[in-house]
This record gives C-alpha cells, structure tokens and sequence, in this order.
C-alpha cells in the first residue's frame, strides 16, 4: 500500500522532474571529459538510480492520477516539461555510450525516441485543441524549449551510434542530421515566441524562474549535436550536402548562448536581490544545471571538431562551474526532503 505522503508526492510531481537526470547524467560526461573518472561513475550511479525513482512515479502518477497528467498535458507552463522523459534517456544513454554500452544506449534511444514521437506530436495538438478562448502566451516560459533540447537530444545519441554500427550509417547519419535542422528551426521559433511573451506580458518574479536558462541549454545542445554531425564520416552524402552549413550555424549558435549568460544572471539579480524573490529549492533547478554541464561538454566537442583551440579553458572551466551547481541544487533537495527548513528560506515546488 502507498501512504499517504507518497501518494501526495507521486500527485503533485512535476512534469520536467527528469531534469534531475539530464542535469546529473550531463556533469557525469562532463566530468568524465574533463575531470575525475571516479565522480564522473558516481554521477553515473545517481542518474540511474534517479531515473529508476522517477520512471517508477510517473507510471504511479499516469495510473493513479491520470486526470493530474491530462491537466498538465494540457497546461502551457508545464506540458512541455515531459520532454525532459525523452532528453533524460538520452543524455544519459550518451554517457553509456562513452563508457562503452552501446547497446544500452541503443535501447535508452529507443524508448526516448518513443515518448518524443507521442509528445512532439502530441502537446502542441494538445494545446491548440484544448483552447477555448483563453490565450496560451501567458503560459510560455523557458521549458518550452525543452523541445529542441529533447530533439537534438536525440541528433546527438544518432550521431554517437553511427561508428558502433556503420552498417546504418547510412540511415543513422540522415536521422541525426535531419533532427538537428529540426531542433534548430523549433530553437528559432520558440525563441521567437518568448520575447513576445516578455514584450507584451509584465514580468514577475513567480514567472522569470530557473527554466529561462533553457534559453541557454537548447543552444549548447545543439551545438554539441552539431559538433557530433561533423564528426560523422565525411564521405556521407548527407555530410558533405551540409557540413558547411552545420559548422557554421553550430558556432553562431554558440557565440548567441555565450552571449545569453550575462544576460540570465542579471534576470536572476532582479529575481532574487531586486524583488527579493526567495533562492529556494524547486524542480526547476535542474533546468538551470544541465545548460552549465551542457555547456562544457557541447564547447569541448565543437572545439575540438571545429579546430578552435581558444574553446578547450573555457570547457574546462565551466565543468567546474556544473558541479558546483549540481552540488548546490542537490543539497538544497537533501534539505527540503529531510523537513529541514532554514530561517527565511521558504520551500517551493514539488
């Protein structure tokens, strides 16, 4: 039997909690790059065991609760955090891949590529059908662009198979270069959506949370995709009709989310210091970690990839940057979920 506190739980939890695992499996690659292997396996261990918790309550959640998971499917704040299912799988099968598994990552593949089919489709069909005169603007945030993270998630572990099995290269190279122009175009678009949100909707503090840093995130994914498309092998015919193409675009896209973290900080400034919006634990968090480990991982692939050798201390440097912050969210999650609550810090979230 459930309890009634788990029960609770497994109700309210939110739809992007696999964050936790890409935010955990990418420091894991990141560090098993560029720093010690016996924390990079440690990070390993506790991206398994997160996604093994949270795949065991989202199927509770789904069973016992499935007018809960209808409700957010059909919520423009929080449907697009499912996507964090198919982007979870795949980082993760990613740093299999780099420990030598690649039929494990294979089958995280597939099930990722699974749930992206059911929800690329399914949540934007959900949300212009379920519209009954209330706009969807208002409920546009960061984590919409979870679905070009959770696209190129998949370019990227595409890409990665290819030398594993270059029997499908043929079809494998296509489809990581197809999902690449895919998740670029829905970059844009989404972007584009957003800054209409921020000009014509006042900002507060409730809504300028940690999903922004998705802004980010979905740029360095696609740059760490494009850097693994480069890597394929030349003589594809889908390599040499777009290897131009990718190189440059991937590079351009990297100069746009250097250029964005200036700009969150000061949007977090004004959050938390400025209107004194409390830096408390919530799910969100994760959402901002995983673009500093993504960020590593995706300038040392490209740099090497693209010969750009200036990329190499800034990777290395912004490593250390993701641990820290997986440290901190982590520590703040150990404090919420043991009950203990620090004067002036008030919890938030699920």
């Amino acid at each position: 039997m459930i309890n009634q506190s788990t029960r609770a739980t497994v109700r309210d939890l939110h739809p992007g909690y696999f964050s936790f695992v890409m935010a955990t499996g990418i420091v894991s690659v990141a560090v098993g790059t560029l720093g010690p292997s016996w924390l990079s396996l440690a990070l390993l261990a506790v991206a398994c065991l997160g996604l093994v918790v949270l795949g065991c309550a989202l199927a509770l959640r789904i069973t016992l609760f499935r007018s809960r998971v209808a409700a957010d499917l059909r919520a423009p704040d929080r449907a697009f955090g499912f996507f964090t299912i198919t982007a979870g799988l795949d980082v993760l099968g990613a740093r299999f891949a780099m420990a030598g598994h690649p039929v494990v990552t294979a089958v995280l593949a597939a099930l990722a590529a699974l749930a992206w089919l059911v929800l690329t489709y399914g949540i934007p069909a959900s949300l212009v059908l379920s519209r009954t005169g209330d706009s969807a603007l208002g409920g546009v945030n960061g984590s919409w662009l979870l679905w070009t993270v959770a696209t190129q998630s998949l370019a990227v572990v595409a890409a990665t198979l290819v030398p594993v099995w270059p029997s499908q290269s043929g079809l494998l190279a296509p489809v990581a270069v197809g999902l690449w122009c895919i998740g670029l175009v829905l970059y844009l678009l989404v972007v584009a959506v957003i800054l209409l949100r921020w000009l014509t909707i006042p900002m507060t503090p409730q809504a300028l949370g940690p999903p922004y840093w998705i802004l980010m995130g979905a740029t360095a994914i696609s740059v760490l995709a494009g850097g693994r498309d480069l890597a394929l092998p030349a003589g594809l015919p889908v390599v040499r009709a777009t290897a131009s193409f990718v190189e440059g675009f991937s590079f351009a896209l990297w100069a746009f989310g250097t250029w964005w973290i200036p700009l969150l900080l000061v949007l977090g400034f004004w959050r938390h210091l400025r209107r004194r919006w409390p830096l408390a634990y919530e799910p969100t968090l994760w959402s901002a970690v995983f673009p500093l480990g993504m960020y590593s991982v995706a300038t040392d692939v490209f740099g090497q990839g693209a010969r750009l050798s200036f990329m190499t201390p800034i990777a290395r440097v912004m490593v250390w940057v993701s641990v820290v912050a997986w440290l901190l969210v982590a520590a703040g999650f150990l404090i919420r979920f043991r009950g203990i609550r620090p004067r002036g810090i008030r919890p938030r979230g699920h």
